[in-house]
């Protein structure tokens, strides 16, 4: 199953959003030199199809260079050379989601240990492509703790995806979500020893589970719709970025679980991309020059739209 192929006239939408993605930095002095790498346009596969997306960027860039990363992601390249004490990158996107896999076929797939010894052996196209996110990366490693961690769920000749989703349910039930109890540079082994973090870590956690036991799982970057209470209106700003897991099969190909919300990921999350970790689909990093102390303020707001289009044949 490619992730490339588009979804759009092969299944009628579940959904659609408006993504409204701004970062906004001030600096203390001047920055003379500012050049960002960017990804902030959402991708385009089997499940997601972009319908419309533009950055706008204050002060306006004087070189941009749109591209693609290693793992296909839509990448920008920007240079902004007008002094500036602050910067606003603003992305707005609309999306349209089709229907994911149900629960009843992601219980009948192969066991774990299958697919284990198919990574060591096939070497399909498919199962390489599924090695690249096999292996510790930047911010994920493999450790036996991990591995232990994981093995609760992963029994004797369990089905790949109904073990996943034990361990998804099982990362929301024994870990407190706390924005203050790590930050991007927190190992591993210090969230799964304090038990708290962010939806982040709680991937990665996931993530450095599933690749100790030898199988492969990635990244994903993204948004998640939010509700406001009941008779509330929808907070303009108020969401933000989202990480979540997706869990390699060859039967299905990807399926994609939140170990933050214990949820087989529907028609809910919206897709930047993927990679081994954050380091690989970060939505804007780079350097300047000058600027001294910062300030960062990160607004999102996903907003769902109305399902337009013809029943597919």
């Amino acid at each position: 199953m490619s992730d490339s192929s588009a979804s759009a006239g092969h299944a009628w939408p579940c959904a659609r959003y408006r993504v409204v993605h701004e970062t906004h930095y001030t600096y203390q002095s001047p920055v003379s030199l500012s050049q960002q790498y960017l990804h902030m346009t959402p991708r385009s596969f089997n499940y997601q199809q972009t319908e419309s997306h533009r950055i706008l960027i204050d002060p306006a860039e004087e070189e941009g260079r749109d591209g693609t990363d290693y793992f296909g992601n839509r990448t920008r390249h920007v240079t902004i050379t007008v002094p500036h004490k602050v910067l606003l990158v603003r992305a707005e996107s609309t999306v349209a989601l089709t229907p994911r896999h149900d629960l009843e076929r992601i219980r009948a797939t192969l066991p774990w240990e299958q697919l284990r010894a198919m990574m060591t052996r096939d070497r399909s196209a498919e199962i390489l492509e599924a090695c690249r996110y096999l292996y510790a990366s930047p911010h994920v490693n493999c450790s036996p703790a991990l591995e232990r961690y994981a093995r609760i769920s992963y029994t004797l000749s369990r089905p790949q995806l109904d073990a996943a989703q034990e361990l998804c349910h099982r990362i929301h039930e024994d870990f407190e979500f706390d924005d203050k109890a790590t930050d991007i540079s927190t190992p591993l082994e210090e969230v799964l020893a304090g038990r708290r973090g962010v939806c982040q870590d709680f991937a990665h956690l996931m993530i450095g589970c599933l690749r100790s036991l030898g199988l492969p799982a990635r990244y994903m970057s993204g948004y998640i719709l939010t509700h406001p209470p009941a008779g509330q209106p929808r907070m303009i700003g108020a969401d933000a970025s989202h990480a979540w897991v997706s869990v390699y099969c060859p039967d299905l190909g990807w399926v994609d679980f939140d170990p933050t919300n214990r949820s087989l990921v529907q028609c809910e999350h919206v897709t930047l991309g993927w990679g081994r970790d954050y380091s690989d689909v970060a939505p804007m990093r780079g350097i300047v020059l000058g600027g001294g102390e910062q300030e960062l303020e990160v607004r999102v707001t996903v907003s769902p739209l109305p399902i337009t289009g013809s029943t597919p044949a």
